[in-house]
């Protein structure tokens, strides 16, 4: 559980980024932290992981202040994917990035040579590769991995789908859901609200270092006020269907209306559309 608590931050004493923000995230849960930019969000991500601390309130990991722990110990719980993958891959060979964490933490055995094997095989990179060489959205899966490699029960990604294309962002999505379904919390900063709809279980919305809503994803996606505050595009198929219970009265209440995929609205419209074939 990761709990903060009437959190002050700032990277400038004269200028506070965050300001009084308290909220809890339970273990296993998917978050998507929102809002535009300044908002607050990479900000929150680094009090997570403790590259930043507090300047008043608490961050606390298992009841933990992360004041407290040391960084080996929060490298444990916590694995940091940086939006631009450059920033944290720093190895010659793929092999010896995935075993860095390993080597950093003095656990190079057996064990550790077993999960970056797997790992390899799993990704299909060749371990003898050179990193930098990489195209972009292999370096971001190679950083993905390497946090994968240490199984930290907490993963935090920061805008995970930056550059990349529609392939690469639903695989790196999609090995991230899996995690997820095996038990480990994650926290994501993401500007795509189409990726935060089909993804995230949970959304707090940010604006000027303060917490606007935190809810289930689309409770928060549909709040047109909460939209309007944090300046957010609700995902397509969201906006269309609160459009047209604007333009529509007889939708208004409808599961038209309440549409969050594209199968929802397919089938609400097919449903309203025998309704009114029927009378």
């Amino acid at each position: 559980m990761i709990e903060f608590k009437n959190v002050c931050a700032s990277y400038d004493v004269e200028v506070p980024i965050l300001k009084d923000v308290s909220f809890t995230i339970n273990d296993g849960d998917f978050l998507a932290v929102v809002g535009t930019n300044g908002a607050g969000k990479s900000t929150t991500m680094r009090l997570v992981n403790g590259l930043l601390k507090p300047t008043a309130g608490e961050v606390l990991i298992d009841g933990v202040p992360t004041t407290q722990l040391k960084t080996s110990e929060l490298a444990r719980k916590v694995g940091f994917l940086f939006q631009n993958p450059d920033r944290q891959i720093c190895c010659n060979t793929v092999r010896e990035e995935l075993m860095f964490g390993f080597k950093a933490l003095g656990e190079e055995g057996s064990q550790a040579q077993a999960r970056v094997d797997a790992l390899i095989e799993r990704f299909g990179f060749d371990p003898q590769a050179e990193p930098f060489l990489l195209n972009r959205g292999t370096r971001q899966l190679l950083a993905l991995a390497s946090i994968i490699a240490l199984e930290p029960p907490v993963v935090v990604l920061d805008e995970p789908t930056t550059g990349l294309d529609f392939r690469e962002c639903s695989k790196v999505m999609d090995i991230i859901a899996e995690m997820n379904a095996r038990g480990t919390t994650v926290i994501m900063v993401c500007h795509d609200m189409e990726v935060v709809a089909d993804y995230a279980k949970r959304v707090i919305a940010m604006t000027a270092g303060q917490v606007v809503a935190d809810g289930p994803t689309f409770e928060v996606l549909r709040n047109r006020d909460v939209l309007a505050r944090t300046h957010l595009l609700a995902p397509q198929i969201v906006d269309i269907s609160l459009c047209l219970a604007d333009e529509c009265e007889p939708l208004r209440n409808t599961a038209v209306a309440r549409a969050n995929t594209l199968n929802e609205m397919t089938e609400a419209m097919t449903a309203a559309a025998q309704g009114e074939g029927s009378r």
